[in-house]
Order: C-alpha cells, then sequence, then structure tokens
C-alpha cells in the first residue's frame, strides 16, 4: 500500500503499531501520524490515505465521530480500531460505518500482522477493479467518440456509469501524435488510447498545463476548448483533432482550438465549423499546384533533384508561413505520391512500401519530420535510379561536419547549421549524415553530449545542471530526461556508481 496513517493520542501507542508495521512485511510507502482525530482529518481532506489506524478515546475529536466524518470523502481509507475500551455497541456502530477490523489494546503483534496482510490483499484487489473499470470506461467513451448515431439508452448508460471518472467537472481533450509508449495511470486525467493515428486524452481543466508540461512536453498537442459532461466528449475531441491538425502543420508544441480563426456560426448559433477558414489574398486557399508537383516528380529521376528538393523545402516552409489549412498540404502530398506511382511505376520496387506510408501525413508527428522523410525518400530513390552517389555523399565534407559537431556540440547547434558550415543542401545531409553514421544527426548529437556527460560526473566534482550546461542543455529537465533514456539511470545514480566502482577497485 501507498500511505497507512495512525491515529493516536498516545505517542508510545503510536510508536508501539509503527513498529509493528514496519516489521510486519507487509509493503507500506508512508507511514504518517498525528495524536488526535481533527487532525487526521485534515490529513485525510488533503492526502489519499489507503488504511487508517485509530484509536477511540482522543481529546478533541475522538474515533467515532472521525470514522463519521470521513464517509463524505471522496478518497476514503479503510479502516481498523485499535483500542482500550471492550464497547460491543460502539464495536457495532462502527462495523456498520465499514471499519474492517474492532482490535482491542493490548494489542498482539501477530493479530495486527494479520489484520494489515488481509487489508493490503483488499487495498491491491480495489485498485485493480479500479482499473479495470477506467479501462471499459476508456473504452465506451471511445466508442461514443468514434460513432455518431448511438441509442440514447447507450449514451444514459455511459454516463450513469463512467462520467464520474472525469466528465463531470470541466475538462479538454488533447489530440497528438501516436508516441507508441505505454501512458502512465492518473486521477487527474484518462488517455483514450489511439483513435486514427492520434492518441487522445482527457484531462480535467485545472491539469491542463501540468500535464502539457510534463507527460506531453516532447509532443504537438491541439487542445479543445472547455467542456462537460459526456455528451459534448465527441464536439470536443473533434476541436482537439482541428487543432491537432494546426499543430503538426506550424511544428509547435501547442495549439488551443480557441485560438484559431474559425469559420462563422452556423445559422442557430450554437455550433462552430471544425475547420479553419484560412484566405491567401481574397480567395480561398485549397487546392495543390498540380503543374509544379509534376515538375518535383520528373526531376527526382534526374541530376535535377537538388532543385527538386529546394522546391519541397520551400513549399512546406511557404505552408506554415501564410497559415495554409492541413488539408492543402494533405492534397499536395497525396497528389504527389500518386504522380511518382504513375511515373515511376516500374521502377518502385521496394520502395513502394516506404513511399506508402505518405499517403497518411498524420502518422508522422509535425509537418518538418514529414518533410525530412519525404526528402530523404526522394534522395534515397534518386540514388537507386542513378545508381550512383552525388556530392552529397561526399566523405570529405561527412567528416568535416563530424569535426564541427564534436568541437561544438555544447553550443545551439542544429542540423539547418551544420549543413550550412559544410555547404550541403539540408535534406541531401540529413539523408547521407544517417547513410554515413548510422544513424540520424538528432540521435548522433545527443550520444556525444551524454558521453561528455559521462565522463564529467564520474571525473568531476561539477553539479548535475552545470554540466547539462556544458554539454549544450539549458533546460536541466530535459538533460536528465535524455541521459536516463539512454543510461537507464539518472546522472546522480551514474555518478554514485562510477564513485563505487573507484573505491571498490572495479573501474
Amino acid at each position: 500500500m501507498n500511505t497507512l496513517l495512525i491515529v493516536e493520542d498516545e505517542k508510545e501507542s503510536r510508536q508501539a503499531v509503527k513498529t509493528i508495521v514496519r516489521r510486519s512485511g507487509v509493503p507500506v510507502s508512508n507511514i504518517m501520524e498525528c495524536g488526535d482525530g481533527r487532525t487526521a482529518l485534515e490529513i485525510l481532506e488533503n492526502q489519499q490515505v489507503d488504511l487508517m489506524l485509530t484509536g477511540i478515546r482522543m481529546p478533541g475529536m475522538d474515533g467515532v465521530s472521525l470514522v463519521e466524518a470521513i464517509q463524505g470523502l471522496k478518497h476514503k481509507p479503510l479502516v481498523a480500531v485499535i483500542s482500550g475500551c471492550d464497547d460491543f455497541a460502539c464495536a457495532v456502530r462502527l462495523m456498520r460505518m465499514g471499519v474492517r477490523d474492532y482490535l482491542l489494546k493490548p494489542v498482539e503483534r501477530d493479530r495486527v500482522v494479520d489484520v494489515l496482510r488481509r487489508l493490503d490483499r483488499e487495498i491491491s484487489e480495489n485498485r485493480q477493479n479500479i482499473r479495470e473499470l477506467r479501462a471499459i470506461g476508456c473504452q465506451q467513451l471511445k466508442y461514443m467518440i468514434m460513432n455518431e448515431n448511438i441509442p440514447e439508452k447507450e449514451v444514459e448508460t455511459v454516463i450513469r456509469k463512467f462520467e464520474k471518472q472525469l466528465l463531470d467537472r470541466e475538462y479538454v481533450v488533447c489530440c497528438l501524435e501516436n508516441t507508441g509508449e505505454e501512458a502512465r495511470e492518473s486521477n487527474s486525467y484518462l488517455c483514450l488510447g489511439e483513435i486514427g493515428h492520434n492518441r487522445i486524452y482527457v484531462v480535467r481543466r485545472e491539469n491542463r498545463e501540468y500535464l502539457l508540461k510534463n507527460e506531453l512536453r516532447d509532443c504537438h498537442v491541439g487542445v479543445s476548448s472547455v467542456h462537460r459532461g459526456v455528451v459534448q466528449l465527441r464536439d470536443a475531441y473533434r476541436e482537439a483533432r482541428a487543432a491537432r491538425t494546426e499543430a503538426f502543420l506550424q511544428v509547435r508544441h501547442e495549439v488551443a482550438y480557441d485560438t484559431l480563426l474559425w469559420g462563422q456560426k452556423e445559422a442557430d448559433g450554437d455550433a462552430l465549423s471544425c475547420e479553419p477558414e484560412i484566405r491567401s489574398g481574397d480567395a480561398l486557399f485549397h487546392e495543390p499546384d498540380d503543374d509544379k508537383i509534376r515538375q518535383v516528380v520528373q526531376m527526382i529521376g534526374t541530376d535535377k533533384i537538388t532543385t527538386a528538393l529546394r522546391m519541397v523545402e520551400q513549399y512546406f516552409a511557404r505552408t506554415r508561413r501564410k497559415g495554409y489549412p492541413a488539408c492543402v498540404l494533405e492534397k499536395s502530398v497525396s497528389m504527389l505520391v500518386e504522380e511518382i506511382r504513375r511515373t515511376y511505376g516500374n521502377a518502385l520496387r521496394e520502395d513502394e512500401e516506404a513511399l506508402a506510408c505518405f499517403q497518411d501525413i498524420y502518422l508522422f508527428s509535425q509537418s518538418e519530420e514529414l518533410m525530412e522523410e519525404l526528402t530523404g525518400w526522394m534522395i534515397g530513390f534518386h540514388r537507386k535510379m542513378s545508381e550512383e552517389f552525388e556530392d552529397y555523399k561526399s566523405k570529405a565534407r561527412l567528416d568535416k561536419a563530424l569535426v564541427y559537431i564534436r568541437e561544438n556540440y555544447d553550443k545551439d547547434l542544429n542540423m539547418a547549421v551544420v549543413s550550412n558550415y559544410v555547404s550541403m543542401n539540408y535534406s541531401m545531409f540529413s539523408y547521407a549524415f544517417k547513410q554515413y553514421t548510422g544513424q540520424n544527426f538528432v540521435n548522433y548529437l545527443k550520444e556525444l553530449r551524454v558521453q561528455e556527460a559521462k565522463r564529467l560526473l564520474a571525473r568531476t566534482d561539477m553539479r548535475v545542471i552545470d554540466i547539462s550546461r556544458r554539454v549544450g542543455y539549458e533546460n536541466e529537465k530535459h538533460f536528465m530526461k535524455t541521459f536516463k533514456s539512454l543510461c537507464g539511470v539518472s546522472p546522480t545514480e551514474y555518478r554514485k556508481n562510477m564513485q563505487f566502482g573507484e573505491d571498490g577497485g572495479k573501474t
């Protein structure tokens, strides 16, 4: 169990019970104690407690009054009473209020241990039941989102069973790329899992910022406006999905639905369109440029590949800069894929499967990743078509880039800076770098920085925050997360392990 609270006015009795708990073999993460019922009630109102062991006769608020007072709490602990009062009527009254056991002083150690073990099993079973109910609730809520015409009785059933999990208070829906990682359980949000190629969270309004700045800090998230109740969930999801397309397109961590420029209200004034109406000049910008797409496709198989790559990069930049809706990018990429198939159908062979992934642009986390993968595919296909590597494969240039990275990894370094330094096209450099080193630029730089951090941790007394800055991280939390993902332990734990190795003569 996580937390146990001992309520007893006699300090020696509290310490005796605490000692029994610690030696019982029952795992308890946090043992709290206090000397009266009123203090215990304040603790229970502000913190979730799994089990409370309480006496009866205490100053201020006695044990019976305390048990009565906790009946209205949202998170009510299991309760066992330890009392010197052999009062049958009192015991019956407490049992009717849910008290699990009534122990008489002087308590026997084995009796207390038996109670602890039994109640620990009950706590574990309750948690498992809650997890199962939560999983069922998430599936039901997903079903409501994905199906338009649900019978009213089914909606009422979902409301009755699952609304109190989160949706009885104001909430927002967050829509982001599907990271593939398993979401942690939380009382402040629900992860509904994957819908389409997006992951969906429902989070209480007051916990929105915490979720975005912590668990979702590295994602590209669309956030709905504030809603309440199960019946509004589908609208909230649509808003979040529309905002997510903008986060994808603009490469932004967060886009709120309320900040977008929306179409006019419908005639009844109650609904807003979930598609932004964005204009280029005086005319709606809806369609891709067919002629330029065909030009790009023709250039892929020629020595004008650099021009084709530049045109694609400029198109992505212009799309973000002018605020065109994501549907324009969807159409353009889809048309590009179909034109490549039509033009190079016989030569595609094993490249066909890789090409197919571009049909759904939201398989990618954001538009820059889409652009890098798309231009990388174009370069690879061009290489196969021409059967030789061009200047972008030059070993001398890539060696020069690696030297520059090793000399400047502690600065604000990115792939654009390095590709400019060695005078290579951004997309060509990205592809060639991965071919040459076996990993992409971001991961290469990350590993280089972590290797230097490991050296400093093992050989110096520098503080972790100073080491993080020395190796190029302005944000200490980002550094610690990156270090742990690569090394399996935190920087502090790594330093401790290295010191142990030196002391033991094992390094």
